[in-house]
């Protein structure tokens, strides 16, 4: 702590979300205080990106879990190597915040539940399309309000670009990025949880498939998901990585949440052929038919939640298993998914 803030420190800069983490975090107040990555590039271009949280290079790892003034540490390593960074923050006194998916095995969530009963640190997971997505959080205020009754359904779908030339080695193969359910798979399983607002679901199906990038034998372009919720509501999601390149952005991601007496469309990222522009939420009830565009006039209080937690000691935010049994689920639908192609 320092002058009453959290004191944050960035190491693991392997997934570009640590950005929108770091801004996310030092926006909301936190002192940024070090960055290391062992690849000393992935540092400089992390420190000239955030100048104006004025951050310090670290020397290596040890120097920011031996900091005392460290309260927080973010990161967005390798996904397989998530959960044993994690452990060894928590064990170093200090709560993390680490990108999705959290871990890619559940002897990994294992080891993670004991060492957070062990040393009564946080675990937290970025779960960005809808923690970093006005449209997110102004359907999770609908829902709350009971604009569209009880919900029955959530689904989701989450298409991403490619890209194949930007991304890393290790993308591509399972053992170390756990699969697209897994991976991008988490986000909508987590939105399934919160909009729904259960504690627990099973998995009824779950499939993946290689349609268009037989070069790389271990990577999975499509997958989708059934679930039912321990309160009788249902999901399906579908995720790809097959935007095509007429596409104005990386996604469009939609969400769809069905209520006994109303839905939510939200369209996230773009307004196909329409606006190009992000965070647009359709909803109908029982009072008529309604359009906002809430991009800038939301915000994103989980940050700030966040930062109040790490302080109180409280689970405003997000709850510790709500953040792992997203992680859980996805990690379950991608064990037992059947490959179709």
């Amino acid at each position: 702590m320092r002058d009453g803030k959290i004191v944050a420190a960035v190491t693991g800069m392997d997934h570009g979300h640590i950005n929108g983490m770091t801004e996310g975090i030092g926006e909301a107040g936190a002192v940024i205080k070090w960055a290391y990555d062992p690849d000393t590039e992935k540092t400089k271009t992390f420190l000239d990106h955030f100048q104006k949280f004025q951050v310090k290079e670290a020397k290596n790892l040890e120097q920011i879990l031996e900091d005392p003034e460290v309260d927080l540490v973010l990161s967005a390593c390798i996904p397989s190597q998530r959960a044993d960074l994690g452990i060894r923050v928590m064990e170093a006194g200090k709560d993390y915040f680490v990108d999705k998916a959290p871990f890619t095995t559940l002897e990994q969530l294992e080891r993670i539940r004991k060492a957070i009963d062990k040393t009564r640190r946080k675990y937290m997971v970025y779960y960005s399309e809808r923690l970093h997505s006005e449209a997110g959080v102004y359907a999770g205020k609908l829902v709350k309000d009971g604009v569209i009754g009880d919900v029955v359904q959530v689904m989701g779908m989450g298409p991403h670009r490619l890209n194949p030339e930007t991304r890393p080695d290790w993308f591509f193969h399972k053992e170390t990025y756990g699969g697209i359910l897994c991976d991008i798979g988490s986000h909508q399983i987590e939105q399934f949880l919160y909009y729904s607002g259960c504690e627990n679901a099973r998995v009824v199906n779950s499939q993946v498939g290689n349609y268009c990038h037989s070069q790389y034998p271990e990577m999975e372009d499509f997958g989708e998901v059934s679930l039912v919720g321990e309160n009788g509501a249902s999901n399906y999601f579908r995720v790809d990585w097959l935007t095509p390149d007429g596409l104005s952005t990386w996604g469009d991601g939609r969400t769809f949440i069905l209520g006994t007496k109303g839905y939510i469309e939200l369209r996230k990222y773009v307004d196909v052929a329409r606006d190009q522009t992000k965070d647009h939420v359709y909803w109908v009830d029982e009072k008529g038919e309604h359009r906002e565009d809430v991009s800038g006039k939301v915000g994103y209080p989980f940050f700030q939640e966040l930062l109040h937690d790490c302080i109180d000691r409280t689970e405003t935010a997000m709850t510790q298993e709500h953040a792992l049994k997203a992680g859980e689920l996805c990690v379950i639908a991608q064990i037992s998914a059947q490959k179709i192609k």
